[in-house]
């Protein structure tokens, strides 16, 4: 397969509209995403209530958005969409990530997936496990066939893959909230996401925001690092194995990364990938891959010592027991006595006060913010 160009630019609160213009211009945005043909903007949520790094921060949103409606893309063509999970809930996350005031200001709707019609799609593609997972039929939103996509992550850590990026956020708009059922086979499902997304979108172009990354046990217990970097590329594969990179890891380690090359549908070897803009060569971040207790404990279900409680605690009724750890421990737990202060102090930056600068007039405070009895997502 021919190489792959992943461009990386460095950014700053001052400019970060600039940047984001000047890297799609670059990436060659409107070469791959027709302006004829309608359009998904995918979101990424890994958590209702803000965190830095944690989900589509605004200048990212508003950067692709502003780009696209200068560029005179018909704004009745765009799809700005999220799902939910067994604990987020996009149309809550939407408002706290502070989405809407951006998608207001355009004139864009918010798509939550959960309100679409799902059915049931027949891949032509030799999927590696999804069709074992869900034996039934794979069940996809029924607008993603024939639509172009835009996606929309973050440069961050996870305690399941190891990296999430572009091919991540896939997972979170073709599978139904049931998808923690893939977790076992994590790798593999990433890989069939990519041969989905294959057939089902005529484009594919993904932007990281890497302003702030993440580090740690991600996607949401993390430790926010300001790295100033925002990318795009057309190759999800190869955008996810230089955000791997930039992150300190050997992107050929790393399963997912790894089979999606060895399988031709993307650019995960460095020779194959040519990095334009900035010089990344000698940029190393040294993060490190934690788990967070829910994410332990998950594995520890499926692939540990407890795997032989794996059917009865997360394929029966008594599952209703998962969502409500997951939000105990995040949201009454771990947000009050470790997010909070990280949050706090990411609000006194120069990207927390420009996170800040999107809160809607009626939210005069920090303190709506940093309210640390969060009720449950």
């Amino acid at each position: 397969m021919n190489k792959s160009t992943v461009w990386v630019l460095e950014t700053r609160p001052e400019t970060v509209l600039a940047d984001y213009a000047n890297l799609l211009r670059q990436a060659g945005f409107e070469s791959v995403i027709s302006k004829e043909k309608e359009t998904l903007i995918k979101l990424n949520l890994s958590w209702t209530i803000f965190f830095p790094a944690c989900s589509t921060p605004p200048w990212e949103l508003e950067g692709v958005i502003k780009y696209m409606s200068d560029a005179n893309y018909p704004k009745e063509k765009l799809w700005v969409v999220e799902n939910k999970t067994v604990v987020t809930d996009p149309r809550k996350g939407a408002e706290k990530n502070l989405w809407m005031p951006i998608l207001e200001r355009y004139g864009l709707r918010f798509n939550p997936l959960p309100e679409q019609e799902w059915e049931v799609y027949k891949f032509k593609s030799k999927l590696l496990k999804l069709n074992d997972i869900f034996p039934e039929g794979i069940v996809i939103p029924k607008l993603y066939p024939g639509k172009q996509i835009v996606h929309l992550p973050t440069l961050k850590t996870h305690g399941h893959s190891t990296t999430t990026g572009a091919i991540k956020n896939a997972f979170g708009g073709l599978l139904k909230e049931v998808r923690h059922y893939a977790h076992k086979h994590i790798h593999e499902v990433l890989v069939d996401l990519v041969l989905m997304q294959k057939e089902l979108h005529p484009s594919v172009f993904a932007v990281m925001d890497g302003s702030v990354a993440g580090n740690g046990a991600g996607p949401r217990t993390m430790v926010p690092v300001e790295a100033n970097l925002i990318l795009a590329s057309a190759d999800s594969v190869a955008i996810d194995a230089v955000a791997a990179r930039i992150m300190g890891f050997d992107p050929m380690q790393i399963p997912y990364l790894a089979m999606a090359d060895k399988l031709g549908l993307g650019n995960a070897q460095k020779v194959n990938v040519e990095v334009l803009g900035k010089d990344i060569s000698g940029l190393n971040l040294n993060f490190k891959v934690g788990k967070s207790f829910v994410i332990w404990g998950d594995q520890m279900l499926r692939k540990g010592p407890l795997r032989f409680m794996e059917k009865p605690a997360l394929h029966s009724p008594l599952v209703f027991w998962a969502p409500i750890a997951s939000n105990l421990y995040h949201d009454w737990f771990w947000y009050p006595l470790i997010g909070f202060a990280r949050v706090r102090n990411f609000l006194k930056t120069p990207w927390g006060k420009l996170w800040k600068s999107y809160q809607r007039p009626t939210t005069s405070t920090a303190k709506t913010v940093l309210e640390p009895k969060v009720k449950p997502a």
